[in-house]
């Protein structure tokens, strides 16, 4: 066929310049940092000592000597890499202890590891449902949770955040459907606040629907000694599939779901983020052991985590910063216009603060905040520097009365 007559199609480079000058105009386009120095609560960024303040390394875990130590004897004794997928020649017995360290850590059955936590979700949710079924999920999930659920055929049904009533509203009329399955985060990674999961587990078990958990960011965090939203909520053993991750509080990378033996057993066979990805290199498996041992055994990493997390939320309410409905270490400062968070940013940046603006779509357009994270590595001082140069900088930016 010939071209159709006049077309004239934009040139593929020239389109996504002016998307990008576009996003540049209101203040949208992401200005990525680069450390120079290992993650921890004073790092060197773009050539600036910092104190940091925006990482996942909850537990302050990313530089410490025993997963440096474990990363490097798995190296040694391992190498580099596995040379291949898990089910063909990439399963080494450093990727089963791993599974069953963790597991027993999740007072689970069983579990299975993956390349991310993006990948868990995405390959994990695609293969659960089909045609059959309906996924009915929380507005605020995450966006791998969100494109797990448009990589399958399942109908889909959003309820209103953390609204268990509007969750019984959407569960209303599913008896055609073979797979009814609610699929919430734990901590929600914005805002900081927390799903009611006990009470989502009593009206999933009304309906007979499978239960579906991201606990992310309740790894590590939540619960006893760390161990979680299904421990905090004393609902171990009632929620169906749990995810998590190792990329945050356990200071490593990778994703995880645990559960029943068949459940394990059947994302092994099905999972094409599993099937068809390289396995984790031997350092990574063994400093996710190396992790989840030193949570178990430094039960004070946890409780210095929620002191300086009560801390620093305090301080920053005192200063009259808006710090929305969180709940756990996540503590958002919302100023509402994207262009008013990047200002905050770039201030504290020059100020010795590590933060980084928040904005559309990752949340509402006039909910831009700068999200911060406070750690278990953080000292008294550090979070005092912190909360003086907020209060500063909110002045200086008249974001404060």
């Amino acid at each position: 066929m010939s071209p159709q007559s006049g077309l004239q199609r934009e040139p593929l480079l020239e389109a996504l310049r002016n998307e990008l000058n576009q996003l540049d105009k209101e203040e949208l386009l992401w200005r990525i940092r680069t450390l120079e120095s290992p993650s921890a609560p004073h790092a060197r960024v773009d050539g600036r000592n910092v104190l940091v303040l925006c990482s996942n390394n909850y537990l302050g875990l990313c530089n410490h000597p025993k997963m440096k130590q474990a990363a490097i004897a798995a190296t040694r004794r391992f190498g580099a890499g596995s040379g291949s997928v898990r089910v063909i020649a990439g399963t080494m017995s450093l990727h089963v202890k791993l599974e069953q360290v963790l597991a027993r850590f999740k007072k689970a059955e069983s579990s299975i590891t993956f390349q991310s936590g993006f990948a868990a979700n995405a390959g994990t949710i695609a293969s659960l449902v089909d045609e059959r079924d309906i996924v009915i999920s929380d507005e605020l999930n995450h966006g791998s949770i969100i494109d797990g659920c448009r990589l399958t055929k399942a109908e889909r049904r959003v309820y209103k955040h953390r609204d268990v009533g509007d969750l019984e509203r959407q569960l209303q009329g599913t008896a055609q459907y073979r797979r009814v399955m609610i699929i919430t985060d734990g901590v929600f990674s914005m805002d900081g606040d927390i799903a009611p999961l006990d009470a989502i587990v009593k009206v999933a078990r009304e309906h007979q629907a499978v239960v579906y958990v991201d606990d992310a960011h309740g790894d590590g965090v939540l619960g006893e000694n760390g161990r979680g939203i299904s421990s905090h909520f004393h609902v171990e053993g009632e929620v169906d599939i749990e995810m998590g991750t190792f990329s945050k509080a356990f200071g490593s990378v990778g994703g995880y779901v645990v559960g029943s033996k068949d459940l394990c057993t059947y994302l092994q066979n099905k999972v094409r983020t599993y099937l068809l990805s390289g396995s984790h290199p031997p350092a990574v498996a063994g400093a996710c052991i190396a992790a989840l041992q030193l949570v178990q055994r430094q039960p004070s990493l946890v409780r210095r985590l929620w002191e300086n997390t009560r801390y620093f939320k305090r301080g920053l309410q005192e200063l009259g910063f808006d710090t929305g409905n969180s709940e756990t270490p996540i503590t958002p400062v919302i100023v509402g216009e994207s262009g008013k968070a990047r200002k905050l940013a770039d201030t504290l940046f020059r100020m010795g603060v590590f933060v980084q603006p928040t904005v559309y779509p990752i949340v509402a357009r006039d909910r831009a905040r700068v999200r911060t994270i406070v750690t278990s590595a953080h000292t008294q001082r550090d979070l005092d520097k912190a909360l003086q140069a907020f209060g500063k900088a909110g002045r200086e930016l008249r974001l404060l009365n």
